[in-house]
């Protein structure tokens, strides 16, 4: 397998409330952490699908490269509760 790109599937934005009650801009929660092969001839742009098929058009990318970590998952640690079980195994294999 080539290079892999680390993509969030973020969840909808998360209404946080300032210390006067009023209504922030929230951060939108990572939903699920998917591996996408990188686009040709870019090892860091993601391509259009994740390993389990679903599209990266509306994801963000990770900062974090797999290649760099030797050893290590190919997932953010932080991140192991909601890493795609289908982009997982596709690794594995």
């Amino acid at each position: 397998m080539g290079e892999i790109v680390v993509v969030y599937e973020l969840g909808n934005p998360m209404a946080k409330r300032s210390s006067l009650g009023i209504p922030a801009d929230g951060e939108r929660p990572v939903r699920k952490v998917h591996a996408a092969p990188s686009a040709p001839g870019e090892p860091s742009a993601t391509g259009p699908r994740t390993l389990c098929g679903k599209d990266t058009f509306a994801m963000q990318t990770a900062c974090r490269k797999p290649s760099e970590h030797p050893g290590a998952p190919w997932y953010p640690v932080q991140c192991a509760s909601v890493v795609c079980s289908d982009c997982d195994a596709v690794i594995e294999t």
